[in-house]
């Protein structure tokens, strides 16, 4: 499938490049249109390079890394169409179509047969346009840095979780790259494969565990969904679409809708969020097709709808509960080996420049949480109910598409400091590690071990 899907990401960046404006468009620096999309938020960037703090005098780059997620995708299964295309075929059998249901299920098969041409899960040509932008503002952000390592001393890795979409946005962004400076593509090596780093919540048999076994966690999913909110929005949507008749039927359970992977949708609950799935994919594909889903989801139905999504996203790979780190511990995988490439680097053992890193919103949003990112430091009592209205934790702000976590380093003599850029945006490190200066965003490497517990390897 990578091979195939190859050809098609070729096809996609000669077209994004062919496009007038579009290969250069970003959306505004801090510009999220709609948290109401919740992880499936395309990117943007959150502050305007020309705002960064420069580093003190006398220090230059000597190492840049990065870990992201995937570009912008398409649905990552059938299950989404396939469950609403039966229960849109339930419904006409029963002529129990609203005129905005007809014209609705005629976007969920356009939406179907497009994803079907794409490739589920695969980037969507606002993905590969994501991880180009991204490409083009590092080099851009440190010329010093690559001009060093166009001049074949160093090296640049990129490392992917294995995954069609995570290889595919690794070799989007390496093109851009090269694309940027033709003198930089010698220096770039074959992309490499690590599961145990980037795909890491499937080997973690204790995580596991928690996402089937947990009580808390059932409890808590339960609780949200059977909130009385929950079902008037699921039923206010589900009657643009369907008659009441068919929409009380459906609450009553009369139903059992089967997608091929064994999904179920048995209530109106689980038939309004299929629909959200639908609406919230759109705006990552909204280069191939037009698909208004937002005629049913609007105003504050899609509010709530994005909160349930919020909520589990919350609850599975976020902070979670108070005093249990289970959901995101097993991201210190990660952190380690971000830190050891700065300590590699500093020893003078390794002749990287840059490492790039592609992967996973289950990696992204336990990292967050693990570093105590804006709006990731905040878990929830057993007790209380994740809300919006007391926790500022948000998937869109989280984990978009393309989110990243990015790490400068700069040297001047035996002095190493580090800054960090969260989804492009000049971020400080956790409580408790004190940057070189007061409102300065750069770090001794020696302070940032110390606070995050490591030991310092030279």
């Amino acid at each position: 499938m990578i091979t195939t899907w190859t050809k098609v990401v070729s096809t996609i960046v000669v077209l994004v490049a062919a496009l007038p404006g579009l290969a250069a468009a970003e959306t505004p620096p801090g510009d999220v249109s709609s948290l109401t999309y919740g992880t499936k938020q395309p990117y943007a960037q959150q502050q305007d390079p020309a705002t960064y703090q420069p580093p003190p005098a006398g220090f230059r780059p000597v190492f840049t890394q990065h870990v992201s997620r995937h570009g912008s995708r398409a649905l990552s299964s059938s299950k989404y169409d396939e469950l609403a295309l039966r229960m849109w075929d339930q419904a006409a059998s029963e002529n129990a179509l609203t005129t905005l249901g007809q014209q609705v299920g005629d976007d969920v098969r356009s939406l179907r047969a497009v994803t079907n041409t794409l490739g589920y899960g695969n980037l969507t040509r606002r993905g590969v346009q994501e991880h180009q932008g991204l490409a083009t503002r590092v080099y851009q952000r440190l010329p010093e840095l690559f001009d060093q390592i166009s001049a074949g001393k160093e090296h640049i890795a990129v490392v992917t979780s294995g995954k069609d979409r995570a290889v595919d946005s690794g070799r989007v962004f390496a093109q851009a790259l090269a694309k940027a400076d033709p003198a930089v593509a010698a220096s770039i090596e074959p992309a490499r494969t690590d599961r145990d780093l980037l795909y890491f919540h499937k080997n973690n048999a204790q995580y596991q565990n928690y996402l089937d076994n947990d009580p808390r966690l059932a409890e808590a999913l339960r609780r949200i969904v059977d909130q009385p909110r929950t079902h008037q929005v699921a039923n206010s949507v589900l009657r643009r679409i369907f008659a009441p008749p068919f929409v009380d039927r459906l609450a009553a359970g009369n139903y059992d809708f089967v997608a091929t992977d064994g999904t179920h949708v048995t209530d109106e609950v689980q038939a309004a969020r299929v629909i959200y799935d639908l609406y919230a994919i759109t705006p990552s594909m909204s280069s191939e097709g037009t698909w208004q889903f937002d005629r049913v989801i609007d105003g504050e139905n899609a509010q709530w709808l994005g909160y349930l999504s919020d909520a589990e996203e919350f609850y599975r790979k976020g902070p979670a509960f108070a005093g249990d780190d289970i959901t995101y511990r097993m991201a210190d995988v990660l952190l380690d080996d971000l830190f050891a490439k700065l300590e590699e680097k500093r020893a003078g053992t390794s002749n990287l420049g840059a490492e790039f890193r592609f992967t996973h919103a289950e990696e992204i949003i336990p990292l967050a949480a693990r570093m105590k990112l804006p709006g990731s430091t905040q878990p929830t009592p057993r007790e209380q109910l994740f809300t919006q209205a007391d926790n500022p934790w948000r998937g869109a702000l989280v984990a978009p598409m393309a989110a990243n976590i990015q790490w400068d380093m700069y040297q001047r003599g035996s002095d190493y400091i580090v800054r960090m850029l969260y989804n492009e945006k000049q971020t400080a490190f956790q409580p408790g590690c004190a940057p070189i200066q007061p409102d300065s965003t750069f770090y001794r490497l020696d302070e940032l071990q110390h606070c995050f517990g490591r030991h310092a390897t030279s």
